[in-house]
């Protein structure tokens, strides 16, 4: 019982701060989840509708470091920097995401990946380390908009992979 007023407690000092998006994938927790090891697999739907990825380094375990370019739509190279904190399989990613290595502005993000049935629900949990930068992020860079379709991204490439698997 205290653990869950801690939670609560926990979660209410940083609800100013944070961005939680969710959403229900029509495939496997291990391959929602695998879609986030390779960057085979990220390089085909990580980042917002019309956004491009290209990886300049890539090594998915803690501490591991994946340093990338998203291109926009519009032309704009947006640098970017993610340092793998935490994994477990299958369950939990936590990542440190910045424009670069030492980012001061740097956030941090934990992914749950749950059973939903036969589906997975991922809940992707954004803390900024101010309730400014955090409105920087959804007015000027719309972070809810684009981490919903960055969501939606991964759920059309992976139901993709899910749909040609049993049609082969």
């Amino acid at each position: 019982m205290a653990e869950a007023r801690r939670d609560t407690r926990a979660e209410s000092t940083t609800a100013d701060r944070e961005i939680v998006i969710s959403r229900v994938i029509d495939a496997p927790r291990e391959l929602v989840f695998e879609a986030f090891t390779e960057v085979r697999h990220l390089s085909r739907w990580w980042g917002p509708e019309g956004f491009t990825t290209t990886t300049r380094s890539f090594e998915f375990r803690e501490g591991g470091e994946w340093v990338f370019v998203l291109h926009g739509p519009d032309g704009t190279d947006y640098s970017e920097w993610i340092r793998w904190l935490r994994i477990v399989p299958a369950e939990r990613i936590e990542l440190l995401h910045g424009e670069f290595r030492d980012d001061p502005n740097a956030f941090e993000s934990v992914l749950a990946f749950t059973p939903d049935g036969a589906a997975t629900r991922i809940v992707m949990r954004t803390v900024f380390l101010t309730r400014e930068l955090r409105d920087e992020a959804v007015e000027k860079y719309r972070a809810v908009e684009g981490g919903r379709q960055t969501l939606s991204n991964l759920a059309a490439y992976v139901t993709e992979i899910v749909r040609k698997g049993a049609e082969g």
